[in-house]
């Protein structure tokens, strides 16, 4: 259920981690002055819908790095971190001796082109996750010369990252998850196609047809049955209305249904964002970011009101 990022932008600022894990809490409304400037309430205020995603710090638990050839990136070797937090057992075995200096010896910096970190998440520290197992995801570092990455990369390696130092107020963002799983589903529910005649033989809820004689196939683009949902979707350019650090200020009276309260630092995000709550999203910088200038919102109000009458 982690989701995997593919597609990374290329960034002007200093060397710096691309993208950052949270949990989504749920939702709720704000009231803010619109800073969109060609929107018809440009600086009225307004009733936005708005995402509650908590971010406790990441853990930088290793750094893998790549070479390009002409098939593409090639791993080159990783380096892992001496000081590995304890509930990673549950994720795989995790060898009681290892020499991250040694790792170092066999990483040549001249041949690097491109630096990944492999991070890991802290559920435990999450109220609303029942897991304790951590996630852990490969985000790449950008900006500087690979020089000046690989240098970074070995500054943060085996530290916490806070969400700061990946965006702040005001930023677009690419939010990545995967999708409530709603199993196998027919023909209407899953493509929303029309219901045939009742004076139909047999069958209402399927398709008039499945195309022709030649060929001899079934086509993909036929609507047909089959899973629905538990899909990783990914929503472009998000704008990142707040980043707190009291998640009281955005847990309704009662807590978020289905989650419980926000204890750890949080995210508002600006509409909707994939996934149910309490799973893993990934923020990443937006790579289809064209003229949109980077605005710290104004908020007046932040709904708090109970979703169950608490």
């Amino acid at each position: 259920m982690t989701p995997k990022i593919r597609s990374w932008p290329e960034i002007k600022e200093g060397p710096k981690l691309q993208g950052f894990p949270g949990f989504k809490a749920g939702m709720t409304h704000a009231f803010i002055i619109d800073y969109r400037p060609t929107s018809t309430t440009s600086n009225q205020e307004v009733r936005v819908p708005v995402t509650v995603v908590e971010t406790p710090p990441v853990t930088v638990c290793g750094l893998r790095f790549y070479t390009e050839d002409h098939e593409g990136l090639q791993t080159m070797g990783e380096v892992w971190a001496d000081n590995v937090n304890k509930n990673m057992k549950r994720r795989f075995p995790v060898p009681k001796k290892f020499n991250t200096k040694e790792m170092w010896t066999k990483i040549e910096r001249s041949e690097v082109d491109e630096v990944r970190a492999l991070v890991q998440t802290h559920p435990e520290k999450v109220s609303g996750v029942p897991s304790k197992t951590p996630d852990i995801m490969e985000l790449r570092i950008g900006g500087g010369t690979i020089s000046e990455r690989v240098n970074f990369g070995e500054s943060i390696l085996g530290k916490e990252i806070e969400y700061e130092q990946f965006a702040q107020t005001g930023a677009m963002v690419d939010v990545s998850a995967v999708t409530k799983g709603k199993g196998t589903q027919g023909h209407v529910k899953r493509w929303g196609v029309k219901l045939l005649s009742h004076k139909n033989s047999k069958h209402r809820r399927n398709v008039g047809t499945t195309g022709v004689f030649i060929p001899g196939y079934i086509r993909p683009t036929v609507p047909q049955a089959g899973q629905m949902g538990f899909h990783q979707r990914t929503e472009y350019n998000k704008r990142v209305l707040k980043v707190g650090d009291n998640g009281k200020d955005v847990t309704p009276s009662g807590g978020f249904v289905g989650y419980g309260e926000v204890r750890n630092p949080y995210v508002l995000i600006h509409g909707s964002i994939p996934g149910p709550s309490k799973r893993v999203v990934v923020m990443r910088d937006p790579v289809r970011l064209r003229g949109v200038e980077v605005r710290e919102p104004q908020i007046t109000y932040i709904s708090t009101e109970s979703n169950q009458g608490a």
